[in-house]
């Protein structure tokens, strides 16, 4: 239901004003004119949903992976019907976020450029910090330095900001009569000179062809503009990824399962092993250290063709598994194999006698194995599939520690603790024998008021005392509440503490 909210953009209202008035095309079928076969991985596509400013479906901007001539490509492309275009923080972050996926993977990067410029109510968010506006530009610059090509399509208006994606591009094009290009639109030029300038005049596709040389290409439509991209694309000496010689084997087990295999309680730990039958091609796992560490599943596969080390959660992780997983991604490093990690902890209650034991076992292993996934030099994909919680997701390549990609199943929640396992107060009503002593001591104390003044010193102290515990109470559970909230799947995806949530089906897909 998100997913097809999100596809609408702005609304139908909107897209009906962008395609009929405006005479563009929608985002989605520009895509389709674009790509190969319109096959692409979209990449968090529910970032922006529910943020402190209001709703911004898929953060203002598609982004994603897919081909073009053969060549593999990540693409940024403006949605103007989502607040005309206009950029808002999670937008940045979103495009920052493609534009590190492209410079990690060395992809060709693909703008279709259509914005309104920066939210000026938010410019705080936007413009001063490093990693803000300004950071698209000169990961452009650092781009074009490694030799990673770069094109755009100016299909729509190009407003401040906006006016450097497509001209710090090696090629670009613009569009007759939809495209333009400028860093102040006619109405504060009208402000600011008291003259009157059509935006064509001022920054147009026939100027910026004939006149600025900006655009390097001129297109009388917007399915010539994609046409002379594609050409543009084949021109760039990008070796075309060769197809596979035959096709991977199937799981024995449908992945259509998974969906079922997803865990929804986080009291006990699924076993791993059924997730990985219905994932790696043929069911084939070749397991390392099969009966140590057994709370750390470990071994090799190959999916959709590809040969890949697997480290995935089968409970807590314990001493002996962590010292497992170090040993195991450190061969992964040695022998160049990508890895996978699979996320799903569990965390059980332990007694004060059991933490400190636990900690003393196992905190120099899991430093061990958290320094070997930070240095292991190979792609490293990351996915949770169900709970994940403290120390573990660094462990597992969570986000901190910069896996390439990063999805989340639907069920998935990660947090530093396990909000089942977070100190609660017993509700009103609901006294235990100290909270009724207090009581009684609080009785006493306002009784002993008519016989001495430190009794009434006593009598405060105590109300005072009660006063603090009412209060608190509400707080820690108001805390509750909102870790519950904050450690869901989607309240991650929305703010890209991701790449996106997946459907568990679609993993070996993905």
């Amino acid at each position: 239901e998100l997913l097809e909210r999100v596809k609408k953009g702005g609304g139908e209202n909107a897209i009906l004003r962008h395609t009929q008035r405006n005479k563009k095309v929608f985002v989605r079928e520009r895509l389709r004119l674009l790509l190969d076969n319109a096959d692409f991985l979209e990449l968090s596509p529910l970032a922006g949903l529910d943020m402190p400013y209001g709703d911004v479906p898929a953060a203002g901007c598609l982004t994603g992976i897919g081909r073009i001539c053969g060549v593999w490509c990540v693409f940024i492309a403006s949605d103007a019907t989502v607040k005309g275009g206009t950029i808002y923080p999670i937008g940045v972050k979103k495009q920052l976020r493609a534009q590190e996926i492209a410079m990690e993977n060395r992809l060709l990067s693909v703008h279709l450029v259509d914005s309104g410029g920066a939210f000026l109510p938010l410019q705080s968010e936007l413009f001063p910090d490093k990693l803000h506006g300004g950071r698209i530009f000169y990961n452009e610059a650092i781009m074009s330095a490694m030799g990673i090509p770069q094109v755009a399509v100016v299909c729509g208006s190009c407003v401040a900001g906006g006016a450097y994606v497509p001209t710090m591009a090696e090629e670009s094009v613009i569009i007759d009569k939809i495209g333009t290009l400028f860093l102040a639109g006619p109405p504060l030029v009208k402000a600011a000179t008291g003259e009157d300038v059509s935006p064509e005049d001022l920054g147009g596709a026939r100027l910026h062809s004939q006149v600025s040389g900006c655009s390097d290409h001129f297109a009388p439509s917007e399915e010539e503009a994609y046409e002379c991209i594609r050409n543009v694309v084949s021109t760039l000496n990008c070796e075309p990824v060769p197809e596979q010689d035959r096709e991977p084997d199937s799981p024995l087990y449908s992945p259509e399962e998974l969906l079922g295999l997803a865990p929804l309680a986080y009291s006990c730990t699924l076993p791993v092993k059924l997730v990985l039958s219905r994932l790696v091609d043929g069911s084939r796992f070749q397991e390392f250290k099969a009966t140590y560490g057994t709370t750390l599943v470990t071994g090799f596969g190959h999916v959709e063709g590809h040969l890949v080390g697997i480290v995935a959660n089968n409970g807590e992780l314990a001493h002996d598994a962590a010292l497992k997983g170090s040993h195991f991604v450190q061969l992964c490093g040695q022998r160049g194999i990508p890895i996978l990690f699979l996320q799903n902890t569990a965390p059980q209650p332990a007694g004060p006698a059991s933490i400190s034991q636990a900690h003393s076992n196992r905190l120099k292993a899991q430093a061990s194995m958290m320094a070997a996934v930070a240095c292991a030099a190979v792609p490293k994909i990351t996915i949770v599939i169900g709970g994940c919680f403290g120390s573990d997701s660094y462990v597992m390549c969570g986000r901190s520690f910069s896996p390439n990609f990063l999805f989340l199943w639907p069920n998935a929640r990660v947090a530093l603790v396990d909000s089942q396992h977070f100190p609660t107060v017993p509700p009103a009503g609901e006294w235990t024998g100290e909270e009724l002593e207090l009581k009684q001591l609080k009785a006493n104390a306002a009784h002993s008021l008519q016989i001495d003044g430190f009794a009434c010193f006593i009598c405060n102290f105590f109300l005072q005392l009660c006063c603090f515990y009412c209060a608190f109470k509400p707080v820690q559970f108001s805390a509750l509440s909102r870790l519950e909230e904050e450690s869901s799947a989607f309240y991650s995806s929305a703010r890209l503490w991701d790449d996106g949530i997946i459907l568990p089906q679609d993993t070996r897909k993905v």
